[in-house]
């Protein structure tokens, strides 16, 4: 891939065509950094503005609206650009107006023509002169906080129906805050306070994860890019994510089956806690278990892995029943628990896929169910934060499959330990982590 500019707003701009279109942000926004040869700043700002206009989508175009007169004839490149200057101008507060203008009106015309200037000067002149209308002027509750929120409004109206109200805006008042940078610690191949001490002689700030023991938090540098990345002393991955592996109390020597594990945070998790033992890992994409064994290979754990490209709906074509101590279905779901991460996400989903996801994880609970052995223990988990991929996936399973039965899901540092349901669901707002939940579902006969 091939880029004509090294302006970071101009390629702003280019990214943000392209994921409104489909695309995924996180993977547009690496492919243009490692295409281009922008310095440090500049890769911070293209980021920035590629990532808030997503996340501040439905409020920008709120405020849009009233200064274009045929919205449907303004070209998608030439919203997005507006939305980019609108986004700097409200959210960044160290660039300068003047700067912000600029550059967006040049923009507008290498991109477009002299018509195009005129166009995007106008608009940004009568915005800066009358002011953009306010979202606390919306009367309906429910479209008032999707817009606020730029979150759709059925997602509102599920969270609180099935949280109350507090929670659910607790909830989409946390959405557009940064992710922090959270890191597991390899420890197959290093301690966690060896593993500090390394990071913090290399300039790194680092404190321990609040959520996950084996996790780490780091507020400044990109520690994709360092030399303990590349050695395998640490993996990028969430501190919800790595919840569902510390629940599973493993064994040395368990045969574990990972039944949906690209692009493989959770088979490497699982594989740094066994000696003799071996994770058996499924995915439906060759090319995705591809990225898990060079994962695992980065990380020195790749001998304890097998991979096999298979739909983990059929897993009885491939093994014999009571063949593992423990299960993770990881299953795939809407994702909604990541919009801090991913936030085009809330754009794409509907309540139909949610009701589509909810079934597919139904079957595979129920195919790779015979595959545990009597005493052994399914561990479920999601990164969505909706009843119908949760809760409501293993009340049917347990009411078709009464020979299992819901255990009380632990965490290494005891989140939620006084809940009242064994189930553990963590919400984007409670540790501004992702939203996950996980259930253990021990098998008695």
């Amino acid at each position: 891939m091939k880029f004509k500019t090294n302006n970071p707003r101009q390629l702003a701009v280019e990214t943000l065509v392209k994921t409104s279109t489909g695309s995924y942000s996180n993977l547009q926004i690496n492919a243009v950094i490692q295409s281009t040869s922008m310095n440090d700043a500049d890769k911070a700002l293209f980021t920035n503005i590629v990532y808030g206009v997503i996340q501040h989508r439905l409020t920008l175009a709120y405020q849009l609206r009233p200064f274009l007169r045929e919205p449907k004839n303004t070209e998608p490149w030439v919203k997005e650009l507006l939305y980019t200057a609108m986004y700097q101008q409200t959210y960044l507060d160290r660039v300068p107006k003047r700067a912000i203008f600029d550059e967006t009106i040049k923009i507008a015309k290498t991109m477009g023509h002299d018509g195009t200037r005129r166009f995007v000067t106008g608009i940004l002149h009568q915005m800066d002169r009358k002011g953009t209308p306010s979202v606390d002027a919306i009367k309906d509750e429910v479209e008032r906080l999707s817009i606020t929120y730029s979150v759709p409004t059925w997602l509102v109206v599920m969270l609180q129906e099935q949280l109350g109200k507090p929670k659910a805006k607790a909830i989409l008042q946390s959405l557009n805050k940064a992710p922090k940078q959270s890191v597991r610690v390899n420890t197959s191949k290093i301690s966690k306070p060896a593993l500090i001490t390394k990071l913090k002689a290399a300039g790194f700030d680092v404190h321990q994860s609040a959520v996950a023991e084996e996790g780490l938090i780091i507020e400044n540098g990109q520690i994709v890019h360092s030399p303990f990345f590349a050695a395998g002393l640490l993996t990028i991955q969430d501190e919800s994510a790595m919840l569902p592996v510390e629940a599973m109390t493993l064994k040395a020597d368990d045969m574990v089956l990972d039944a949906c594990s690209a692009p493989g945070g959770k088979t490497t998790q699982i594989a740094t806690r066994l000696t003799t033992g071996k994770v058996f890992a499924l995915d439906i994409h060759k090319n995705k278990l591809k990225t898990v064994m060079k994962n695992a290979t980065r990380l020195g754990v790749n001998q304890k892995i097998d991979t096999f490209e298979l739909d983990a709906r059929k897993v009885d074509e491939k093994f014999p029943d009571q063949l593992f101590d423990q299960i993770l279905v990881d299953a795939p779901c809407s994702g909604l628990g990541l919009l801090r991460r991913k936030p085009e996400i809330r754009y794409d989903k509907t309540p139909a896929d949610i009701d589509h996801l909810s079934d597919i994880q139904l079957q595979i609970l129920e195919a790779v169910a015979p595959k545990v052995k009597t005493g052994g223990m399914i561990t479920y988990s999601t990164c969505t934060i909706v009843d119908q991929e949760n809760q409501d996936v293993i009340d049917q399973f347990i009411q078709k499959h009464p020979n299992f039965e819901v255990a009380f899901t632990p965490t290494d540092l005891q989140l939620h330990s006084q809940r009242s349901e064994k189930e553990l669901k963590i919400y984007p707002d409670d540790y501004g982590s992702d939203g996950f939940f996980v259930s253990s579902l021990v098998r008695k006969s």
